[in-house]
């Protein structure tokens, strides 16, 4: 993916942005118990400022305060998870998730201990340092991905994908034949557990295909296999 802007390294650090003082310092105990540097923020002015001083390997931020501009914001300058915070007695609807998710937040988490949150993000830490390990390049037909650049090409031609766009088409780079059902995908991408509506996928791969096939409307890389779900095909 590109964004016209150089993209910062990221270290292993967590940034905090919540409201919830308890909480927050909670985390930032229980994160840093087990070897990993946090910071706590309280403002939109804090929270840019910290991660462009010290960029995070991931963002924990009180759903209130996740606007869209500052979403933007930071996925200009990073690739790296974030995770949106319900704190208080009133959980988010389901649409309120499923519109969280559609701003390319990657786990919305309501009304759970610090304890629970702690778990959550050392599972993320994990699959990021698994993903570190492995290959950083992958060629399947004229797609190419780069992941140290966090760049796709097709046919040599620089693409301009989201972030879930681009985990979604790493799923299908890294194993290029196997069919994916819909809600495999989904846990792969967004984390297993949370209910989401496989028309949500379905949503992603359409804008995918728009901007990787040669015709959208008849797909030769991503393709559907009827009554599973999609697979990436080796041309």
């Amino acid at each position: 993916m590109t964004t016209g802007a150089s993209t910062i390294a990221v270290r292993d650090s967590i940034l905090i942005f919540l409201t919830a003082e308890p909480l927050a310092l909670a985390l930032k105990k229980g994160l840093e118990s087990g070897g990993t540097k946090s910071t706590v923020v309280t403002s939109e002015a804090a929270a840019l400022a910290e991660a462009k001083a010290s960029p995070p390997a991931v963002i924990v931020i009180d759903r209130r305060y996740a606007t869209t501009s500052l979403l933007r914001q930071w996925r200009s300058l990073f690739a790296v998870p974030i995770v949106a915070v319900q704190h208080g007695p009133t959980p988010c609807s389901d649409d309120e998730c499923l519109q969280d998710y559609e701003r390319d937040i990657d786990l919305v988490v309501c009304n759970q201990s610090a304890r629970e949150l702690v778990a959550r993000v050392r599972a993320i830490l994990r699959r990021q340092d698994r993903r570190a390990d492995a290959t950083t390049h992958y060629t399947v037909g004229p797609i190419h991905m780069d992941l140290d650049r966090h760049e796709v090409t097709v046919n040599r031609r620089l693409v301009d994908l989201t972030p879930k766009e681009f985990q979604i088409l790493r799923q299908f780079m890294e194993s290029p034949g196997r069919v994916f059902s819909r809600q495999e995908m989904l846990n792969r991408v967004w984390g297993e557990g949370y209910a989401l509506e496989e028309h949500a996928l379905d949503v992603h791969i359409h804008s995918l295909r728009h901007k990787i096939e040669t015709d959208p409307s008849s797909p030769r890389s991503i393709v559907t296999v009827r009554g599973i779900g999609y697979k990436l095909r080796t041309l």
